[in-house]
């Protein structure tokens, strides 16, 4: 396996996963994501993808330089091994890859991992050291475990968009929440199971699902609607719980965003910042459940002031205020974000179509090095996989002659 231009190989500490092998029969954005995570930490991921169709995030659009933007965000720093597990000839291949992983997750289709003996539980009976996850939907038993589970559905299902938009314009958030909480609950128990093992010799299986994290993630809008038996109604760039919490135009047509959590950031408000102190001074404002209930009222007097002051001008004066405040921006706009330019958040890694731009992860620590490697193309490492699983080369031809690679 060679190396791409862009590669980065800056010396550095190994990060604690080096020496980690992960097997992944993954799709879409869960387990992907998941994987990258530990990719990012050092694992050495094997990505198993079929070999006509491969992961369908390949295909959703060809904007990173003729690869698809949501394939380059999930899948750098990992290898491309191109078998059709169906295939009774690739069985062999599966059982000699699953005797050298650590690490082994699935989220296909329900049923599809049970039928070829890759479900978590098979796995763990057969070797008892191994760390394998089912990621899922909606979990084993219930009436939904048969359903497939894309991120706007579980979403829905989930009340998650019922919490999102407006009270008549439900929405699902532009960020895929279901899917990212669901592999970073993953990435926690898998790292978790594997100190476990380090103690005990004793691997585990996992299962996480989209809907008990979405439920969870749902976190005070529940707890709040099984106690009372209501639901508070969402409030686009707002929040049902605190006010004043919002955003506002500015003289220069853009938009700012400020937020109070507390009374005496309130105060501080009313006070320093919009120079209001009759409102300060107004009991019927004094908590934030009263603020709440004239939340129309606290909005008209800040967006007054707002709408007289330029963008820079609003943030710098809530900074001084001790009033925490933010841009809206467009995402377009984040791309080229002072924050991530001035730390060198962008990276590139290679790819089959060279060079392509990937963000550095979220977790910085100088007590290891972060290389990022490339985007493989679908199947790139099967030849070297295979032949480091020890099968010669009439072998490897005979699978290919079988489709099994």
């Amino acid at each position: 396996m060679h190396d791409r231009p862009g590669q980065d190989h800056a010396a550095g500490p190994e990060p604690p996963l080096a020496g980690t092998v992960v097997l992944s029969f993954e799709q879409a954005v869960s387990a992907p994501y998941c994987t990258r995570m530990l990719a990012d930490l050092g694992a050495r991921v094997i990505k198993v993808e079929h070999p006509r169709s491969g992961d369908l995030t390949r295909w959703f659009d060809d904007a990173a330089e003729g690869l698809a933007t949501y394939f380059v965000w999930l899948n750098r720093t990992k290898e491309s091994l191109a078998l059709d597990c169906k295939r009774p000839e690739a069985r062999p291949v599966l059982d000699r890859l699953i005797e050298r992983a650590d690490v082994v997750v699935q989220n296909l289709a329900p049923g599809s991992a049970r039928r070829l003996g890759l479900d978590a539980a098979t796995l763990v009976e057969r070797r008892p050291s191994l760390v394998a996850v089912d990621i899922s939907g909606y979990g084993a038993g219930g009436p939904l475990d048969h359903r497939r589970a894309y991120d706007l559905l579980v979403q829905a299902e989930s009340g998650s968009c019922a919490a999102t938009g407006q009270a008549d314009a439900p929405a699902k958030p532009g960020i895929p929440v279901a899917d990212i909480g669901t592999a970073m609950q993953a990435a926690s128990g898998i790292m978790a199971a594997l100190l476990g093992r380090a103690r005990t010799g004793s691997g585990a299986a996992l299962q996480v699902s989209m809907f008990d994290t979405a439920a969870d993630m749902l976190g005070f809008a529940l707890l709040y609607a099984r106690y009372t038996g209501k639901e508070r109604a969402p409030l686009g760039m707002s929040s049902p719980i605190v006010a004043p919490y919002s955003a506002y135009p500015t003289k220069d047509g853009r938009t700012v965003v400020l937020g109070t959590t507390n009374d005496a950031e309130w105060q501080r408000l009313a006070r320093d910042l919009i120079g209001r102190p009759d409102l300060a001074d107004d009991e019927t404002l004094a908590t934030t459940p009263l603020r709440c209930g004239q939340r129309g009222r606290l909005d008209e007097a800040i967006a007054a002031w707002t709408s007289t002051l330029d963008l820079a001008e609003v943030c710098a004066r809530a900074d001084a205020a001790g009033i925490g405040n933010a841009e809206f921006n467009r995402v377009t706009e984040v791309v080229d974000h002072p924050q991530l330019t001035a730390r060198d958040r962008w990276q590139e890694v290679g790819s089959p179509a060279g060079p392509v731009a990937s963000l550095l992860p979220p977790v910085i620590t100088p007590a290891w090095n972060t290389p990022l490697k490339e985007v493989p193309g679908l199947g790139e490492h099967t030849t070297a996989i295979l032949t480091e699983l020890g099968f010669p080369q009439d072998a490897q031809d005979g699978l290919r002659r079988a489709g099994a690679v």
